[in-house]
C-alpha cells in the first residue's frame, strides 16, 4: 500500500497481529510483480498478510481477484526462496480488512481472515 490510509491500515493490523502473538518479519515487499503487505510468524507458521482498508467488507474482498492471489503466492514464493531458514515453516495466506476509523466507535474495525488461499 503506497497511500497514507493504506499506511495507516497496515499500521492497524500489524498492531492487531502483535496483540494476537504474531511476530512481524517483514512488511511492504515489493517481489517482482507482487507485493506482500506484512510477513508474520506464529510459532511455527509463517503468515503472508494482505491488508486491505476499504470502507466496505465486499470492496475489500472483490480486491482479492485471482489475479492478486497469484501475485501473493508468487511474491510468497520469491521472498522464501531469500529466506532459507524459514524454508521448514508451514505457511498461509491470511488477510485482513480494516475499515477505517469510525468516530462513534472511536476506532477502526479489523476483520482478520485466516487461509484465504488454498494451494
Amino acid at each position: 500500500m503506497s497511500t497514507a490510509k493504506g499506511k495507516q491500515a497496515e499500521d492497524t493490523a500489524c498492531k492487531y497481529l502483535e496483540k494476537q502473538g504474531y511476530s512481524i518479519i517483514e512488511r511492504n515487499r515489493r517481489l517482482g510483480r507482487g507485493e506482500l503487505d506484512i510477513i508474520a510468524l506464529k510459532a511455527d507458521i509463517l503468515v503472508f498478510v494482505e491488508v486491505k482498508g476499504h470502507q466496505n467488507r465486499e470492496s475489500s474482498l472483490d480486491a482479492m481477484h485471482s489475479d492478486k492471489q497469484r501475485r501473493m503466492v508468487s511474491a510468497a514464493q520469491t521472498w522464501l526462496g531469500q529466506h532459507a531458514k524459514f524454508a521448514g515453516y508451514q505457511c498461509r495466506f491470511d488477510l485482513i480488512v480494516v475499515i477505517p476509523f469510525n468516530i462513534k466507535i472511536m476506532s477502526a474495525k479489523v476483520e482478520h481472515m485466516l487461509d484465504i488461499i488454498r494451494l
